[in-house]
């Protein structure tokens, strides 16, 4: 009898992880998150993120491990917040380091999660991994040293891949799509700022497809940009949203208005007003095809799914 397939799901038991534990269960995988937060399921082991502990056995003969830790960047940029975003990252990923460079039989592949976020504010053309030009300001600075955190890591024997990742959009809640689609509901889905401004995106199920993708496709090595290839700009991805959610009206926001209610709501004005242009050149020239490649179909089939449905399988 075979055995079965491991994979390690690092900061697994947020919105992507979920995802993910629900993907890999389908194939039959053996799925084994690490959390700071106990709870009731089977095959979850805690870490502090910081330290190499008991967790690290299960790396031994592991085929894939998944970083996703990281404090959310919906907050106010605050020194403190800041130092936690940075060091929310950087640690796990160095710890995870450490922890795979001791192993006798170490992962084949650690897909480490990184943000599509790292290009520059985009108008004018796409970016992709091999043109397109990293950014600067602090969001940017946690990408890199996020990123340098992997690279600098010495598992010589572990192939690594840094997950360049748009707005993962699915259903259930503590997802992008669910706070979107809540503002539609309300008569409050119209145009953000400008509405020039570019939004990167990526259906859960092609984030949980095109990880397996790089688990299984050995050249897979590097950044790699986890986005749909056609980024539509806000005034178009507003527009999509409220017309599968039946909504004909609106109301727009100012970028005045957008800076008021960032502060009111403790959170940034650049998670919304970037312009996130990245598409994914590498997939498409490695050959991996989009389940959902347009926004419209994105959109409907997450509402589709219904609001409750929190994982994709391999059915497709």
């Amino acid at each position: 009898m075979s055995r079965m397939r491991r994979i390690i799901l690092a900061g697994g038991s947020g919105y992507l992880g979920k995802i993910l534990a629900g993907h890999f269960t389908k194939l039959g995988w053996e799925v084994v998150v690490l959390t700071r937060h106990t709870y009731g399921k089977t095959n979850v082991l805690f870490w502090d993120g910081a330290t190499v502990g008991d967790w690290a056995a299960a790396l031994e003969d592991s085929e894939a491990v998944v970083n996703l830790a990281g404090r959310t960047v919906n907050c106010r940029y605050t020194p403190k917040h800041q130092r936690e975003i940075y060091d929310s990252r950087v640690v796990p990923t160095r710890t995870l380091g450490a922890a795979i460079g001791r192993c006798v039989r170490p992962p084949r592949v650690w897909v480490n999660l990184s943000s599509a976020t790292i290009y520059r504010h985009a108008l004018d053309r796409p970016m992709d991994e091999e043109t397109g030009e990293v950014g600067s300001g602090f969001s940017v600075d946690v990408c890199e040293k996020w990123e340098q955190a992997l690279a600098q890591s010495a598992t010589p024997r572990t192939r690594k891949i840094a997950l360049r990742t748009a707005i993962v959009l699915g259903p259930g809640e503590g997802g992008a799509f669910a706070a979107l689609h809540r503002l539609v509901r309300l008569g409050l889905g119209g145009t953000l700022g400008s509405g020039k401004q570019f939004v990167s995106w990526v259906h859960a199920l092609d984030f949980a497809r095109v990880t397996e993708w790089v688990v299984e496709h050995e050249e897979m090595i590097g950044p790699l940009n986890c986005a749909s290839p056609h980024p539509v700009s806000n005034a178009d991805f507003m527009r999509a949203l409220r017309e599968v959610s039946h909504r004909s009206i609106g109301l727009p926001a100012t970028r005045w208005m957008l800076e008021i209610g960032a502060f009111f709501l403790r959170t940034e004005t650049e998670l919304l007003l970037k312009s996130r242009r990245v598409v994914p050149g590498r997939l498409l020239a490695a050959g991996y095809k989009f389940e959902f490649p347009g926004l419209r179909g994105a959109l409907q089939d997450i509402l589709d799914r219904g609001a409750t449905a929190t994982s994709y399988g391999s059915e497709k």
